[in-house]
């Protein structure tokens, strides 16, 4: 071993030392963070050096720096926002994709990303029951997912139109119509910016009672202008109650009209996989585009998220670029005709791992164990003396409202008293929680996707909860 290979050793070893220690203490450390921002801004804050240092020097002082700074959100008690954990395969695969260092943008420049990317494509779509023929693409999460899919229908809609956007741009193009609900995530209306649609152009539709578009509502604002240009976005899993929009008649009606139907499935795609969930997304196939992320129930590491095109020849003219330097395979799949990244890191090789470890069954009992334990943490929290269920979980997604005990407390002292307890729950250490404002009330958002999440979890958490709301929440515990 020359000193160039030596170099290496020291600073994994340490890192190596760390992440075990840090994953082994997950569950007896505090979730949220123990120190301040001006606390992590003095000790990072460095002037830059004119001499560099030793790589294991690097580490040391990184470790030390940044600890009480991390968000213990790997853990089973972290529940504020969709985020999962990271499986054991999926960590070491993702370590070893940082090593090998490919650029997975081309098959040439990385033979063994290119075929882990194209089967795990293949094995997600059967899983999802989406057409065989749909064309997928790898991407960082669901925003650019969601930028992905809404390009190819872009491509789509308006080629239908005789308009060619990629070589024409959209000055001058028939305007495209956008229909959504209210509901609809942020990414989304993201996406819409980013390609130029302009949130302008998005028509808001109702939702009924259980935070589904409404079918009616739909069929008359398409009926309303049938010859334009319309894409229309449906959800599989909104992010505050889970809520799935009815695809067996939405998706008939915007095809009627000739309007691309794509699904934001960030979380709720993966209902597919569990015999007990995926009546929620039946029908769900017969849309034209949907996205979803592996950094949520699948538990592989940041970033990953997944966009499916039904129609890969939308998909492939909205992203494809070619160039003379680069070397073209006539038969493997070239990653780059697929997404909206040139230079792009090989986050195929976690997603591959992580389906290999969990298995068909084990993706379907990981979607379960968590809409088990939500509803738990949702349904024991809610019933707790001054705290209320708002919603309860159809899958991993709920509510809880906590009320202000004082007589004739207004809606605005309710919502006080909720933001109180969030903020006095996370201050514990015991569990993270966020809050949201749900048809104008706030409520205290409860996910659970992490595979590292269990009963005891939960027990632990709904104990710290009663502490925190006082004695007479224990009496009810």
């Amino acid at each position: 071993m020359d000193a160039t290979d030596a170099v290496f050793r020291k600073p994994l070893e340490a890192a190596l030392k760390h992440a075990l220690e840090y994953l082994e203490n997950l569950d007896h450390s505090p979730v949220d963070v123990t120190v301040s921002l001006e606390c992590l801004r003095n000790r990072l804050g460095k002037p830059l050096a004119v001499e560099g240092l030793t790589p294991e020097r690097v580490i040391e002082d990184l470790l030390r720096d940044a600890e009480g700074g991390i968000v213990g959100s790997a853990g089973g008690r972290f529940f504020a926002w969709v985020v999962g954990g990271a499986l054991p395969a999926s960590l070491a695969a993702d370590w070893l994709t940082a090593v090998w260092d490919q650029n997975a943008g081309i098959y040439a420049s990385g033979p063994a990303a290119a075929v882990v990317e194209e089967v795990a494509g293949n094995w997600l779509k059967d899983i999802f029951g989406l057409p065989k023929e749909a064309s997928f693409a790898l991407v960082t999460g669901a925003q650019m997912a969601h930028v992905t899919c809404l390009a190819a229908a872009r491509h789509e809609v308006l080629s239908k139109k005789g308009w060619d956007v990629e070589q024409q741009g959209l000055s001058g193009a028939p305007k495209v119509r956008i229909l959504a609900t209210k509901e609809r995530h942020g990414t989304c209306d993201r996406a819409i910016r980013l390609l130029g649609f302009g949130l302008k152009n998005t028509d808001r539709i109702d939702v009924d009672e259980r935070g589904r578009i409404q079918i009616e509502s739909l069929e008359q604002a398409l009926a309303a202008d049938p010859s334009a240009p319309a894409i229309v976005l449906l959800q599989a899993g909104d992010v505050n109650i889970g809520a799935y929009d009815l695809f067996t008649q939405a998706i008939p009606i915007a095809h009627h009209y000739g309007a691309w139907v794509h699904v934001d499935g960030a979380i709720g795609l993966w209902a597919a996989a569990s015999p007990r969930f995926k009546h929620l997304v039946a029908g769900v196939q017969e849309a034209d585009s949907w996205t979803t992320d592996g950094h949520k129930w699948l538990n592989t590491p940041y970033d990953c998220g997944y966009a499916f095109v039904a129609h890969p020849e939308a998909h492939r003219g909205s992203m494809s670029h070619r160039e003379s330097y680069l070397i073209h395979d006539t038969d493997a799949r070239d990653q780059i005709d697929w997404n909206p990244e040139w230079s792009r890191r090989a986050r195929g090789f976690a997603t591959y791992a992580a389906l290999r470890q969990l298995g068909r069954q084990g993706v379907g009992d990981l979607v379960e164990r968590c809409c088990r334990l939500a509803h738990a943490l949702v349904t024991r929290i809610g019933a707790l003396p001054g705290a209320e269920v708002v919603w309860e979980p159809v899958i991993n997604q709920g509510l809880v409202r906590f009320l202000d005990p004082s007589p004739n407390a207004s809606e605005e002292d309710h919502d006080r008293r909720t933001d109180a307890v969030i903020a006095a729950i996370v201050k514990t250490g015991e569990a993270y929680f966020g809050g949201t404002t749900w048809r104008g009330r706030r409520a205290m958002r409860v996910s659970v996707s992490n595979w590292r999440t269990s009963d005891a979890d939960v027990d632990r958490v709904v104990a710290a909860v009663v502490r925190v709301m006082g004695p007479q929440s224990a009496v009810a515990y």
